[in-house]
């Protein structure tokens, strides 16, 4: 019982901090970014160009402080802040695409990126890099959807929460998700349908 017990200490601790920190408490805050810091670095991975991960995270928390005053008060913290994280994070991948594309066009370069992907470099896993490639063959709305459950650890309604979606919508999702994966990931028919 104490894995309960523990989640329910961690959630009114994180309730406190919020309460304080819109009440303009600045060591409050510290405390909520210290808490979410790693899932935030994650969900910026997942969703951003990787090699903007930090400067995503800065901006997400930053944004996320600002807004406090606004935050629905008793609303679980974390799906709202994961939603700040993963729309800065598509804002900054949007924004690495549009550069590129300047860039290829302006040099006449080669539009392949030539950095590794720090998301399968930190995946060693042979099954691990498997799992990832089947996910990014997915429909980007499927993708979404995995990375919060999966990835990011986020129940069905955080999900739904981070994603502005309703949950029946992202229960749809999952399942279709999943169908697609389970049927790549079969041994034996080198993910062929």
């Amino acid at each position: 019982m104490t894995g309960r017990a523990g989640t329910e200490s961690v959630e009114i601790a994180e309730r406190v901090a919020v309460e304080q920190a819109r009440g303009g408490d600045p060591d409050a805050y510290a405390v909520l970014v210290r808490m979410h810091l790693a899932g935030a670095y994650r969900a910026a991975m997942l969703f951003g160009p990787g090699p903007d991960a930090e400067d995503v995270v800065q901006t997400a928390f930053l944004k996320a402080y600002q807004a406090l005053p606004r935050f629905e008060a008793g609303a679980a913290f974390r799906p709202w802040l994961m939603r700040i994280v993963i729309n800065e994070a598509k804002n900054a991948a949007r924004s690495a695409d549009r550069r590129r594309a300047a860039t290829v066009r302006l040099a006449g370069l080669d539009a392949r990126p030539r950095s590794v992907d720090p998301i399968d470099s930190a995946l060693s896993d042979d099954r691990r890099g498997e799992l990832l490639a089947a996910v990014r063959t997915l429909p980007t709305s499927q993708q979404r959807v995995i990375a919060c459950r999966f990835f990011l650890d986020l129940d069905e309604r955080e999900t739904a929460a981070a994603l502005g979606l309703p949950v029946g919508t992202v229960k749809s999702r999952l399942h279709r998700a999943l169908r697609r994966l389970r049927t790549r990931l079969q041994p034996g028919d080198g993910g062929h349908t």
